[in-house]
């Protein structure tokens, strides 16, 4: 309703999106406030905020090069300077790298071609010159991370895949088209309800999501958030992860982290939790109903431009933390009762009072809307598809492949897991399936829900006969595909099944892997044999490079002889 002002002559030139704020995150854009993007600030300096964050701990990985006692194909062992913890590849060889998108301080985004299929993506190319502290390269590491764990999601960036040579981490993505919401509210001039409705509708999903798989945003803001295609109705799709954090519970968080306008006032008393990130998405629903943010200073008042001095950082941190929201001022007196309601709502000031992103999309003003009500299959359904789809063998594999994954490495989807055991029992049982699923979106019959928790629970022969999924079930039917890209966690399950240390696994071996799993009933190792008789050679044995190939493929299953 409201018309926004328009950005100075001093603003960055378009990039399609790919704008740069000269910081380490994959897709970091431009700021237009104060506050420096991706930071936080020690305990004695309030206001002040330092160049780097904290990094997260990360996994050390496993160095034990494989020596086989009889000549085979075998792993690489990976280096220890690798940030990526896998082999080096050079990127060109999967895509054609074209113009420059963005630059900033840490890498260039391009736009680039897949070789294979001719398909348009975005590849951020970080100079590991540029990562000189142990904290850079964690950080950079936990955004590809995150990214891998949310890709899938319809209003998520999509991952495409990361590579990693002597000079870089290449990144590549998405290629969204439309550029950023912030250039579109600019040229919209102003939003009527429903579009406004629409916008933040797509935003709280992110959010929704995002925390039900275990993950604060931490730095929502419009620069953020990218539109698939020039079209007026383009999917909004959230991005820029390097602030981004997987939720440890119980954890207090004390650093001061995002950009001024947006910061949500529990930030700056040092005590925050996921919370804060609806209070973001409040802040940009004011913003797209009046054109200007709910708190700022009053040497501030230049909003959508780069005018503004760092000294006015305070005086914004000072009006958010008074909390005091301006509703009389033009537009508001014509804006809907329940548009200002929802606004209230999300700008509380205690998190525990806020409204959750669960409430925020069952809110009239939001739920009355002409909301999609198509079918949207989440990355978890998916996932679940696949795993649904894959040999006996592979999906044993998986299984190896999840009990060894580290606590870092499934932080996310330990939290996607506690979200659906709703009754705390250490399973999930069909109702909970079909609830969790329907809470990411997706629409399933009953008749569907139940073929895929048939899929996981007989696949791993519940003896008990109830149906349900544990913990390690669901670790293994729902992990990203990303993780077969690691040399050493193939190796490991590589390893499991070859008793001998041979550098092959015949057929022998498969029935001892199968018995120590209980299925070892004649039927089932029956099955399992027929299946991975197209990747068993004439001598009837598996080496490493041909299992790899089965656990890389896609779920056709090539003979691999």
């Amino acid at each position: 309703m409201g018309s926004c002002l328009s950005k100075g002559k001093d603003s960055e030139p378009e990039h399609n999106g790919y704008r740069q704020a000269g910081s380490g995150g994959v897709h970091n854009q431009k700021t237009h406030e104060p506050l420096v993007n991706q930071s936080r600030v020690p305990a004695n300096q309030p206001y002040q905020l330092p160049e780097k964050h904290a990094a997260s701990t990360t996994q050390t990985v496993p160095q034990t090069p494989w020596k086989p006692s009889v000549p085979a194909p075998s792993p690489k062992p990976v280096k220890q300077d690798t940030i990526l913890g896998k082999q080096f590849e050079d990127v060109k060889q999967f895509y054609t790298l074209g113009k420059e998108l963005g630059r900033g301080q840490f890498g260039v985004t391009y736009l680039c071609t897949e070789n294979s299929t001719g398909l348009q993506y975005a590849c951020k190319s970080i100079s590991k010159r540029k990562l000189v502290s142990k904290s850079d390269k964690e950080d950079i590491k936990r955004e590809i991370q995150i990214m891998q764990h949310l890709s899938g999601q319809p209003n998520i960036v999509e991952f495409k895949g990361a590579y990693e040579d002597k000079h870089s981490v290449h990144v590549v993505m998405e290629l969204c088209a439309g550029g950023e919401l912030f250039d579109r509210i600019i040229a919209k001039g102003h939003y009527s309800e429903r579009a406004a409705a629409s916008i933040c509708r797509q935003i709280v999903n992110v959010v929704h999501i995002c925390h039900f798989m275990g993950v604060m945003h931490r730095d929502l803001k419009p620069e953020n958030f990218l539109l698939s295609s020039k079209d007026e109705n383009a999917l909004l799709k959230a991005t820029d992860f390097g602030l981004s954090v997987f939720i440890e519970e119980g954890k207090v968080y004390r650093d001061i982290v995002g950009s001024a306008y947006y910061v949500a006032p529990e930030v700056l008393r040092r005590r925050c939790g996921k919370e804060i990130d609806i209070w973001s998405a409040g802040v940009i629903l004011y913003i797209l109903l009046s054109g200007v943010p709910p708190f700022w200073a009053v040497s501030c008042l230049t909003f959508f431009n780069q005018i503004c001095a760092v000294e006015t950082e305070k005086g914004i941190f000072d009006a958010i933390l008074e909390g005091h929201i301006d509703f009389e001022s033009q537009p508001w007196p014509k804006i809907s009762s329940n548009a200002k309601d929802l606004v209230r709502k999300m700008l509380i000031q205690d998190p525990k009072k806020r409204i959750t992103s669960a409430q925020v999309l069952e809110h009239p003003w939001i739920k009355d809307g002409n909301a999609p009500d198509k079918p949207i299959d989440s990355a978890v359904l998916s996932r679940m598809k696949q795993f649904r789809a894959m040999n006996k063998l592979k999906k044993l594999a998986l299984k190896v492949i999840a009990e060894n994954m580290s606590a870092e490495e499934i932080q996310g989807l330990k939290a996607m897991f506690t979200n659906m055991d709703t009754d705390k029992s250490g399973t999930i049982t069909y109702e909970e399936l079909k609830a969790g699923l329907q809470r990411l979106g997706s629409k399933l019959t009953e008749a569907e829900v139940k073929q895929l928790m048939e899929a996981v629970s007989y696949f791993f022969a519940d003896v008990d006969g109830n149906g349900s999924i544990d913990y390690i079930e669901f670790i293994t039917a729902t992990m990203h595909r990303h993780k077969l890209e690691r040399d050493d966690q193939l190796f490991k399950a590589f390893q499991y099944f070859d008793k001998d240390n041979s550098g092959y696994i015949t057929r022998d071996e498969l029935e001892t892997a199968m018995n120590e799993y209980g299925m070892g009933d004649e039927a089932t190792i029956k099955e399992i044999i027929s299946e991975v008789d197209t990747i068993i050679s004439e001598d009837g044995r598996i080496n490493y490079d041909e299992f790899c190939a089965m656990m890389r493929s896609g779920n056709q299953q090539a003979k691999l002889f």
